[in-house]
């Protein structure tokens, strides 16, 4: 009788460490697959970012959104046809982009910063002012010096992505903006020789 007791334990004692290294291993791959299928498809879909990207579109989005400000202004006040014509282009550069880094903040699950167009005022390397009570070419040199300092920041972050930001359309965006604004600066640097 005192066999058949062991041999029963010995033979529960099997089954139940048969049952729990099943249970142990069974539900580990099981739950899984649902979320990497959900969250694979996104993935494959969109290309990899990473912080620098988001910082980059965040701020851009607030310095470009002053930009334009200022580019409006100057499109009303400014004297020189030249200048009206640089404010023009800036804005019509600047909009779409704007637009384009806030839908990729949308697609990654990021809130894009709000912009509320802002009172001319600059970020990036310098924090001045268009102040409204300037006209003529007085008003023509400070959009350009001023406009000057801001691509010169747009330029300093731009090249902050290009060194460590990974999403290659923002990476894209940030040489475009580099190459358009560098040669703007340029442009501005001559205007202000001759107004």
């Amino acid at each position: 009788m005192r066999i058949h007791k062991v041999a029963g334990v010995l033979a529960a004692g099997t089954v139940a460490g048969a049952l729990l290294a099943g249970c142990g291993s069974k539900p580990a791959p099981v739950s899984p697959p649902p979320p990497r299928a959900a969250s694979s498809a996104p993935a494959s879909s969109q290309p990899p970012h990473n912080q620098a990207d988001v910082v980059f579109l965040q701020n851009m989005i607030l310095h470009q959104a002053r930009a334009i400000s200022m580019a409006q202004m100057a499109r009303n006040q400014a004297t020189s046809p030249q200048v009206k014509d640089l404010a023009a282009r800036i804005e019509a550069e600047q909009s779409p982009q704007t637009q384009q880094m806030s839908a990729l903040l949308t697609q990654w699950g990021v809130p894009a910063p709000v912009t509320t167009g802002g009172t001319g005022a600059i970020g990036g390397t310098g924090n001045t002012q268009m102040p409204g009570t300037v006209s003529g070419a007085a008003f023509d040199r400070m959009f350009l010096q001023t406009m000057t300092v801001d691509h010169q920041g747009a330029v300093d972050m731009s090249q902050t992505e290009l060194a460590q930001g990974t999403n290659p359309v923002t990476r894209t965006l940030a040489q475009q903006i580099i190459s358009t604004q560098q040669a703007q600066i340029s442009e501005m640097q001559a205007l202000l020789q001759v107004i």
